[in-house]
């Protein structure tokens, strides 16, 4: 059974593929414009950013909110064997590229499916997500041609009525009546203090919301855009499906409550 720790960005077994492979726009988020298939700029010989340190500063903060779940390393180190993009030649740089976002597509289902095993009111489609674990972990090992082939999408919507199940299970346990914000614009809502325990939400744009105090104890925060969202003082303790990329683009606090899978990002203040 997969560890959600072999599930992180190890940067230090990876070809600095999503530096290379992943295009950026100018923006907010990053400093300059950038294909996929060319190396960012502060991309170093040893496949090592160069301003890692800086990179708020220098306006990538796109870079600090990513993360290939672990990804990187498999492709780099499993699917292609160790052999290097830099030396392989142009086409075997291309597939490596190419199979990139498939693999991490699926280690970033492997989280959920990881995840939602640890969950005891899942107990009742334990047997089904474990199988699905199997499957998914399977379709990473494939060969690159396999993975070039291979449709993500319908093996995501596969995996997602699993995981829709054991929302729906988790919820049931919250006292009351739970909020369903699936998908919802909630792009700046003033949600200080609300009551959101065990509330639905998937796919919510949360963009700049003031979530300051709010209780999302149990909440489903699989998708949400939370990017600039005031989480200070809120409670997020056993809110499931979050990702450390949703926690990084968020704003906090050290009085923020966060569950045990995501750690407290430096750039949160400490007040």
């Amino acid at each position: 059974m997969q560890d959600q720790t072999a599930l992180r960005g190890d940067c230090g077994s990876c070809f600095g593929l999503c530096c290379v492979a992943l295009p950026f726009t100018a923006s907010t988020d990053f400093a300059v414009d950038k294909p996929a298939g060319k190396p960012c700029a502060n991309l170093q010989d040893d496949h090592r950013c160069g301003i890692h340190a800086r990179l708020r500063q220098q306006g990538f903060t796109g870079c600090t909110v990513y993360d290939c779940f672990g990804a990187g390393q498999k492709v780099s180190q499993v699917t292609f064997g160790g052999a290097d993009w830099r030396t392989g030649g142009r086409e075997h740089a291309r597939r490596m590229f190419d199979v990139f976002p498939v693999v991490r597509q699926l280690h970033e289902l492997l989280w959920y499916l990881t995840e939602a095993l640890t969950l005891p009111a899942a107990r009742p489609v334990h047997a089904d997500l474990r199988r699905m674990l199997e499957r998914t972990e399977d379709l990473t090992l494939r060969t690159p041609e396999e993975l070039g082939a291979l449709d993500v999408g319908e093996h995501r919507q596969e995996v997602n009525v699993l995981l829709l199940r054991t929302s729906e299970l988790v919820r049931a346990g919250t006292r009351g009546k739970k909020k369903d914000r699936r998908g919802a614009d909630l792009m700046g809502a003033r949600l200080r203090n609300a009551d959101l325990r065990g509330a639905n939400l998937r796919g919510a744009y949360l963009i700049a919301a003031d979530l300051t105090g709010a209780d999302l104890r149990g909440a489903d925060l699989i998708g949400a855009d939370l990017r600039d969202t005031d989480l200070t003082n809120a409670d997020l303790t056993d809110a499931f499906f979050l990702t450390q990329p949703q926690v990084n683009a968020a704003r906090g606090s050290a009085g923020t409550r966060l569950p045990t899978s995501v750690t407290r990002p430096g750039h949160w203040t400490q007040g």
